[in-house]
Formats: structure tokens, C-alpha cells, sequence
């Protein structure tokens, strides 16, 4: 009846695939689904909303009511913050300037020490602001409407720099070298990326070896495109090691996160590398020659360097969206500026309905991307361990968001926005890199549709266990029969959101829940069809992706707009406009990405676009000659 039997891929290969694909994933600590997980509402296991979606069931604890993290004394504690860091940027440190110099000068350095703002959640005792997620967002915000060059200058120092030592480290690290990247003027780096390892970081060449009199670790290789790598005194540091194999009774090689001081010798480092954008970052090759490590500077355990390294970007990927989110408010305050004053053909360029459609599109994509962010830090003030999912799709979400929304607003500035003293052309060169680093966008979702998949086969193989035993399990299997009957018969009514959403939202809820539906049955319907081989339909992962974005972006702005319509906040109705308008654009995205994978002429183009790019491979570029053929 259900024709289950062709999923017979075992949920460690589809991991396992997953692990060797994806550089910036939680693969490495995201959990097989149990056979003793169940369809009826999650369980503390299961509470991501996205991971829920490819079952098509919603999971509404992480996104209805829009969460509220902050006390009121946090709340006062970043009030007395943002004038600080708002006067610095207006104040003292200069973005044009420090493009040009390809370096943050060194009076803006040395005020963002003195401010604190390279230890903003380490704990107080230890010399930082002992900042929360949520408190660090809106902080990061600011930032990002600045300077993107000083925003990853502090994000690769204490989001991934030194963020091992705060997730992993022992008492002792932490006591030792907290201070360090704190107080005393000591920047760290985040070192995994090398020559031969980009996405696939279990191929990482370099090596620790341990020393005959087991005190040390000796370490050599080298990483490329190492933020703030000619600078870092203290470095997180991943290198093969030798582990025991319990299965063998030989060794095997993992991955072994490291602390690794400058001091401790051996460590040099190239010229700053030229980029197309975030200039004043500096980025730099890194080498380790004979560099004698202390075995109590191992971070996270031998053997964990993985877990650890996936760990400390899937923490800090919220960060990435609530940055982002500041610079499309700059840029969009820029585009109204202009749009505002201009006058072309007798009106201002604001009253006509393209130059509207722009600015409307830019506000609700900020929108979006400030919403998602501050769930996602609020998730993870309160406590939560499943945002993964979510904060790899925020991080997609941001820094494609982001992209289109400066490339906009130059086009609605025209040849003043293509001018360098707008600042939009040092923005958009800027924005480019987020797409690529912590886990490209196109890993991120194959990362996504994997590991959601897996969650959703895992349910199937529980059903296919349960037909072996069918008198214990006739519940499981009555539940899905009905299910299955009442769908071929058109009766079937998809989950219900009305109660989680303001009434005047419940129409748009609806949109949702229909999608959510109809998603969880076309996961099912592509697991049964390609079994263990859906791991290499990347034309239809990307699409299950999409849909993942565009449904949880839709669920986070219903959210957001219900709390403002139910706190009857000044931007309420504007945020409903938004949020509708974004629900309903997205559901008609999920439809024709749901068509996509199952529709035979869709999949007959995806055929085609194979057959196209691996001519394009074989000829070496463009196949066919220019119109004159010579």
C-alpha cells in the first residue's frame, strides 16, 4: 500500500554523505531520527519548526508567540549600550577610509577595546559585557549598518574566533585565555579553511602528531582565508589526529579542534590577502610548523574537532542576520533619502508605483531578516537546542536578502548610487562574501534538505517496521492509513494555525498551513521515489529548500505581526501589510517549487540543465561559436 520498502537507505549514510558535503553544517551533532519517534505532536527531541515541516507537521513552540528573551534589566543594560556604539560609528571610525587603507585604523581598534566590544558575551568575571544572544543581536545591528569591514574584524575574533572556548573550553581554558581575547588586546581567528578543504572539511591535510612523551601535540600545515589571520595571537586551530578504533582495534584519523598561541612558535602568517570586498578585514594565510601544542589545549575533546568546529558556526549564524538586517535599513534609509527628493518628470520618483514596488520589496526583506534574527536569538536565550535548521536558513536568507536589497537601492539612486561617495558600491562588494564564508548558501541548503529528510525517513522506516508487526502497532498504522485515504479523496483539511496567529492573520495562516501539508506529503512522495539516492538529486533538494525558506519565513512574520497587532504597537498595521503580503507571495513560491519536483516536465528540464552543464564542462566554457561563427 504505501510502497515504503524502496526507502532502504540507513540514516548514518545519508549522514555520512551529509558530514563529507558540508563545511558549516550541525550534521555532525544533528541526531538520526529514533524508530521510537512518533507522528503524533514533537517531543523535547523534535521541537524545530523546519525540521517538523518535512513531515508536515507544524511545531509551533519556537515560533508562536514571537519569543521574548530580555529582562527588564537586560533591556536597560543594552539600551545604555547602543549610544555608545552608535556615537563610535558616527564619530570616530570612518568605513570610506578604512577601505581604502585595506586595514581598520587603529584609532577605531582602539576604541571598540575600550568599549568592550571584543568580548561581548564573555562572562563578566572573566572581563567581557557578558552579553546575552539577543542583547549581542541588536549590538551586532549596529554594526552592520556601519561597517561590514569592522563587523567581521569583531565576528571572526569572538563569534568563531574564540567562541570554542566559550562553548567547549575547560574551566581552566577559559580562565587562561578568556581574559586574553577580552582584555588584553589579543585577537583571535577561526582556522579550518585550507588549500584542498573548502566545503568538505573532513579533507583537511594538516596534522597534529602526538609527541613520545605524550605532553604535546605537534602540529604542521597550513589554512588559507583566515579572518583577522595576521593579526590572531590566540587561534582555534582543526588538524587530523590519530584516534583508537574501537572496531578495529587500530586508529583512524579525526578531526581535533586545538588552541594554538602565536608564543608557542612555529605560527607565521602571509601578506593580507586582496578582495573584492570587506577590505579593512584582514585575511591572511596562516602556517604551523613543528608548533608545539600542550595536550591540555585540546578543545572539545580528541577526536571531536568536527562537532566542534560545526557547533561554533551554527551558534553564530544569527549573528550574520541581525547584522545584515542593520545594512539593509541603511540601505534602504539611503534609497528613501534619495527617492524622497528626487524629481523626475514633474513628481517625485517616490510616488511613482515602480520605485514603490522597490522600497517595498527592501522593507519587507528587512522584515523578514530582523525577524528571524531576534527568534532565533531568543530561542537560544531560552534555553533551546534546535535552531540549527533555522539559523542556517537565516544566515541564506540574510546574505541573499541583503544583496538584492543594496543592488535596489543603487538602481533607484541610479548613477548617484553607482557613485563611490554614496557608500553603496563599497556595501555591495562588501555584501558579497556573506553568500560564500561560515558555509556557503549552496551547502546550507543542501544541509537543510538532508537533514530534514532524514528526520522525515526516519518516520518511514518506524511505519515500515511497524507492518512487521502489525497487531502491536495497528494505532501507527490505522493513523496513516486514514490519513492516506482521506487525502486520495480530496477531504483531507491541512494542520490548523488559526489559534496561533491575530485573527486578522488567520486567512494568511491558512496559506501556510495548506503549504506545510502539501510539503510533508512531497518529501514523502521523493523519499519513496529515489530511496537513498535522494542524497544526489541536488535539483530537487535545492527546491525543497526554497520551500523551507520561504515557510519559515512566512510562520516568523505571521508571528512578529500578531504580537504587534495584538500589542497594538504604532507599526502594526504596516507590519500586517507586510507580513500578508509576504505570506501570500512566498505560498505561491512553495507551490511552484512543490511542482517542481514532481512534475514530469519540470524534471525533464532538470535533465536538460545536467546535459547542458556537463557540456559546458566537456568543451570547456561556451560550446557553440559567436552568430559568425569564427
Amino acid at each position: 500500500m504505501f510502497k515504503i520498502a524502496r526507502f532502504v537507505g540507513k540514516s548514518n549514510q545519508l549522514q555520512n554523505v551529509l558530514l563529507s558535503r558540508c563545511l558549516a553544517t550541525a550534521a555532525a551533532q544533528t541526531k538520526p531520527a529514533s524508530t521510537a519517534e512518533k507522528t503524533t505532536p514533537a517531543t523535547s527531541e523534535e521541537l524545530s519548526f523546519t525540521m517538523n515541516l518535512f513531515r508536515g507537521q507544524i511545531e509551533s513552540s519556537q515560533v508562536f508567540p514571537y519569543p521574548e528573551a530580555l529582562t527588564a534589566d537586560q533591556e536597560d543594560t543594552v539600551k545604555m549600550l547602543v549610544d555608545p556604539v552608535q556615537k563610535f560609528f558616527e564619530e570616530v571610525n570612518d568605513p570610506a577610509k578604512n577601505d581604502t587603507l585595506e586595514t581598520v585604523e587603529e584609532k577605531s581598534l582602539a576604541a571598540l577595546w575600550e568599549l568592550g566590544a571584543f568580548g561581548l558575551q564573555v562572562p563578566t568575571d572573566l572581563g567581557g559585557l557578558g552579553l546575552t544572544n539577543t542583547q549581542y543581536a541588536r549590538l551586532v545591528e549596529i554594526v552592520g549598518k556601519h561597517d561590514l569591514g569592522v563587523g567581521i574584524t569583531l565576528g571572526a575574533h569572538q563569534s568563531i574566533g574564540f567562541k570554542g572556548i566559550l562553548l567547549y573550553g575547560t574551566p581552566e581554558q577559559k580562565a587562561k585565555y578568556l581574559p586574553k581575547v577580552t582584555t588584553d588586546g589579543k585577537f583571535a581567528a577561526f582556522c579550518l579553511t585550507e588549500p584542498s578543504s573548502g566545503s568538505d572539511a573532513g579533507s583537511i591535510r594538516s596534522r597534529a602528531v602526538l609527541s613520545p612523551d605524550g605532553k604535546h601535540y605537534i602540529l604542521n600545515g597550513s589554512k588559507i582565508w583566515i579572518s583577522n589571520g595576521g593579526l590572531a595571537e590566540i587561534m582555534t586551530v582543526f588538524a587530523q589526529t590519530s584516534v583508537p578504533d574501537p572496531k578495529t582495534g587500530g586508529t583512524r584519523d579525526k578531526v581535533t579542534a586545538f588552541i594554538v598561541e602565536r608564543s608557542f612558535g612555529g605560527v607565521t602568517n602571509g601578506p593580507p590577502e586582496k578582495k573584492m570586498g570587506i577590505k579593512a578585514s584582514n585575511t591572511a594565510e596562516v602556517f604551523y610548523e613543528d608548533v608545539k601544542i600542550p595536550i591540555e589545549n585540546v578543545l572539545g575533546g580528541v577526536g571531536n574537532g568536527f562537532k566542534v568546529a560545526m557547533n561554533i558556526l551554527n551558534n553564530g549564524r544569527f549573528g550574520m542576520a541581525a547584522c545584515l538586517a542593520g545594512t539593509m535599513r541603511a540601505c534602504t534609509q539611503k534609497a528613501v533619502e534619495f527617492a524622497t527628493t528626487r524629481v523626475q518628470f514633474g513628481k517625485r520618483i517616490d510616488s511613482f508605483e515602480g520605485i514603490k514596488e522597490k522600497l517595498a520589496r527592501m522593507a519587507m526583506l528587512q522584515y523578514v531578516t530582523e525577524s528571524m534574527a531576534y527568534m532565533i536569538s531568543a530561542n537560544m536565550d531560552n534555553g533551546s537546542k534546535h535552531y540549527h535548521l533555522e539559523a542556517a536558513i537565516s544566515k541564506c536568507f540574510a546574505s541573499e536578502a541583503a544583496w538584492f536589497v543594496c543592488d535596489e537601492a543603487i538602481q533607484i539612486m541610479g548613477g548617484m548610487g553607482f557613485m563611490k561617495e554614496t557608500g553603496l558600491e563599497r556595501v555591495l562588494r562588501d555584501l558579497r562574501i556573506f553568500r560564500i564564508f561560515e558555509g556557503t548558501n549552496d551547502i546550507l541548503r543542501l544541509f537543510v534538505a538532508l537533514t530534514g529528510i532524514q528526520y522525515a525517513g526516519g518516520h518511514l522506516k518506524e511505519l515500515q517496521k511497524a507492518f512487521q508487526n502489525p497487531t502491536a502497532n495497528l494505532g501507527l498504522i490505522f493513523e496513516e492509513a486514514s490519513k492516506r485515504v482521506v487525502r486520495s479523496v480530496g477531504l483531507s483539511s491541512p494542520p490548523s494555525m488559526d489559534h496561533l496567529v491575530h485573527k486578522d492573520l488567520v486567512e494568511h495562516s491558512r496559506l501556510l498551513a495548506k503549504n506545510i501539508d502539501a510539503f510533508g506529503q512531497a518529501v514523502e512522495m521523493a523519499l519513496i521515489k529515489y530511496g537513498k539516492n535522494i542524497v544526489n538529486e541536488q535539483f530537487i533538494l535545492n527546491r525543497l529548500a526554497n520551500a523551507t525558506f520561504d515557510m519559515y519565513s512566512s510562520a516568523v512574520v505571521l508571528s512578529r505581526a500578531s504580537r504587534a497587532l495584538n500589542e497594538n504597537l504604532p507599526s502594526a498595521a504596516h507590519e500586517k501589510l507586510m507580513a500578508e503580503t509576504w505570506v501570500f507571495e512566498a505560498s505561491n513560491r512553495v507551490k511552484s517549487n512543490l511542482k517542481s519536483v514532481s512534475k514530469g516536465n519540470y524534471l525533464d528540464s532538470f535533465t536538460k540543465m545536467n546535459s547542458i552543464g556537463k557540456n559546458v564542462c566537456e568543451a570547456g566554457g561556451i560550446v557553440q561559436n559567436n552568430p559568425l561563427n569564427f
